[in-house]
């Protein structure tokens, strides 16, 4: 059995997924469990407080301990800790999963270098009818070329911390990167007001924040005539929690490097 460690395990994603782990799937069992200093939940058992029964591991908060003893490490926490982790899994020789979104650029860059010495596999979301929607935009985008408007609407919960979505930020990405556009330019982050005619080379991006949306995306490509709209909808963090335990079964023993889902579900 491989060992994991699950970085952000007392949160929503990190919780999911170790309900996923409470069965050793793909041969992986929970080895350790992180939060940081001063979380009301260190020293409890991790698979207890997430409903999943005993299990005997503890929430700690170190992490270099942790990923010493273990396989594989899986970090959904938030863009600072997801740096941190990859520069401890890396000084470990341990590849690690990160699914942390609201990274920037230079996070980014930090977390390539990392890669260097370790297997990576880093991205927004892990649900496999996401990383197909990316493929379907690329294809769409290609197919219908300048002559249609680009919009992204995405939805999630009230308590997500990051707009827009990771997800949206990357399905924004493909699809101007088939168009030949930089969205430093094309990319329009809300509108309001007297705007005059749409541009026909933006790309909108649009957050909405209510209830206990689990996570909903629409691209949108609008004609003369005609509208075509891609939409996935997550009932549950499970679909992401399964997704990143089959990137960490699949990360162990790959060569170093910065990888995406893509190359987890052989796309």
């Amino acid at each position: 059995m491989a060992k994991v460690v699950v970085c952000g395990a007392m949160g929503r994603m990190g919780r999911a997924i170790l309900g996923v782990l409470r069965d050793r799937p793909q041969g992986l069992v929970l080895s350790g469990a992180v939060e940081p200093p001063g979380h009301p939940l260190l020293g409890h058992d991790a698979l207890e407080v997430a409903g999943a029964g005993k299990g005997g591991v503890v929430v700690t908060s170190d992490f270099p301990s942790a990923i010493s003893r273990a396989d594989v490490a899986i970090d959904f926490t938030h863009a600072d800790s997801s740096v941190r982790h990859a520069g401890d899994a890396s000084s470990a020789g341990k590849p690690i999963v990160i699914g942390s979104t609201g990274l920037t650029q230079e996070q980014t860059g930090e977390i390539r270098e990392s890669a260097k010495g370790i297997a990576c596999v880093l991205s927004p979301n892990m649900s496999v009818g996401v990383n197909l929607m990316f493929r379907v935009a690329a294809e769409v985008a290609r197919v219908l070329g300048d002559d249609y408007d680009v919009e992204i609407v995405e939805t999630h919960h009230r308590f997500k911390k990051d707009s827009p979505s990771g997800t949206a930020v990357r399905l924004a990405d493909v699809v101007a990167n088939v168009l030949g556009r930089d969205m430093k330019a094309a990319g329009v982050y809300g509108r309001h007001g007297l705007i005059g005619e749409r541009p026909r080379k933006e790309i909108g991006v649009f957050a909405v924040r209510a209830g206990d949306v689990v996570g909903e995306h629409t691209l949108v490509f609008g004609g003369i005539g005609e509208r075509f709209e891609i939409t996935h909808r997550a009932h549950s963090r499970d679909t992401f929690a399964r997704g990143a335990v089959r990137a960490a079964s699949w990360v162990i023993g790959k060569p170093a490097g910065l990888y995406d889902m893509h190359a987890v579900l052989g796309a």
